[in-house]
C-alpha cells in the first residue's frame, strides 16, 4: 500500500515538473525545481532523468538546463487530429437549441460553399430547405458570410469570380463591391447576419468557428421566421452566439482572442 502511494507521489511530482517547466521558455535547472515544488534535488534529479529517457523532458546541452520535450507536440497532434468537430460542438447546439427554440446548423467550409453537417430543428414550426449534407451558397447565408469574412481575401475574391452572387431574394446582396463592405462589417462584428437573403421569411445569425490553427473552418447559426427574428431579438442573441463560437473553437484547440 505504502510503495503504491510512493508511486502516485512520484507521478504527482513528476506532473508538477512539467508544469513547472512548461511555463519558463529558456527552461529550469534542477535547484530552481527543487526550490520550487519544495522537494530534495536528488528526487528531482531522479525524476528528470526518467521523463528524459521518455522523451517528456529534454535537457539542453549548452545550458544544463530541462526544458519540455518533443513527446509533447507528437501527443497534442495526435489529440488534435482525433478532435471531431461535430461531436465537440453537439452540446452547445443542443444548449443553444433549448434556449431559442429555432433551428440550429453547424456548417463547414468546401471548395467555395458551406455543408450542413449537424441541424437541430427546435421546438417551434419552421420549413426551411437546409438538411445535413447539403451545400448551400455562401454570399447569401448567415453562416457562409460569417466564414467568408475570415477567409483570406484571394480566397474570397476567387470564390466570388467562380460563383458570383446569384439573387435568391430581392434582399440579396448582389453586388461585389457592397458585399465585400458587408464582410467587413462581419469580420469586425464578430456575427452574420441573413435578413432573407436565401430564402423570403427566414432570418438567421451565425458565428465562425476557428481550429486549433487559428482558420476558419465551420459556423454555427440559429435561423427562424421573420416574425420570430425580429431586430430586436437578434440584438439579443448576438453575444449569446458570440460566446458559442467562442465556446466551440476552444474546445478545438483555438486560443485566439
Amino acid at each position: 500500500m505504502m510503495e503504491r502511494e510512493n508511486m502516485v507521489k512520484s507521478v504527482s511530482r513528476a506532473l508538477d515538473i512539467i508544469h513547472l517547466v512548461s511555463l519558463k521558455k529558456g527552461g529550469l535547472g534542477v535547484t530552481e525545481i527543487a526550490n520550487q515544488i519544495d522537494i530534495n534535488k536528488s528526487s528531482v534529479y531522479r525524476i528528470l532523468s526518467t521523463l528524459v529517457q521518455y522523451g517528456y523532458i529534454e535537457q539542453d546541452r549548452e545550458t544544463g538546463r530541462y526544458k519540455l520535450g518533443y513527446t509533447f507536440l507528437e501527443i497534442s497532434s495526435k489529440l488534435l487530429e482525433s478532435i471531431d468537430l461535430r461531436t465537440e460542438a453537439k452540446p452547445f447546439l443542443k444548449k443553444l437549441e433549448n434556449e431559442t427554440n429555432e433551428v440550429i446548423h453547424l456548417v463547414v467550409y468546401d471548395q467555395g460553399e458551406v455543408v450542413y453537417i449537424e441541424k437541430l430543428d427546435g421546438n417551434e414550426t419552421l420549413r426551411m430547405h437546409s438538411k445535413v449534407g447539403k451545400r448551400a451558397p455562401m454570399h447569401c447565408t448567415s453562416v457562409g458570410k460569417a466564414i467568408l469574412a475570415h477567409l483570406p481575401s484571394n480566397i474570397v475574391l476567387d470564390i466570388l469570380d467562380r460563383k458570383g452572387l446569384p439573387m435568391h431574394t430581392k434582399h440579396t446582396i448582389t453586388n461585389k463591391d457592397e458585399f465585400l463592405k458587408e464582410l467587413i462589417r462581419v469580420k469586425e462584428k464578430g456575427y452574420a447576419l441573413d435578413l432573407e437573403e436565401n430564402e423570403y421569411g427566414i432570418r438567421c445569425i451565425a458565428v465562425p468557428i476557428f481550429d486549433h490553427l487559428g482558420k476558419v473552418i465551420a459556423a454555427v447559426s440559429v435561423s427562424g421566421p421573420t416574425i420570430r427574428m425580429t431586430d430586436e431579438r437578434l440584438e439579443q442573441l448576438k453575444p449569446q452566439m458570440i460566446e458559442i463560437g467562442k465556446q466551440i473553437s476552444a474546445r478545438l484547440g483555438y486560443v485566439g482572442k
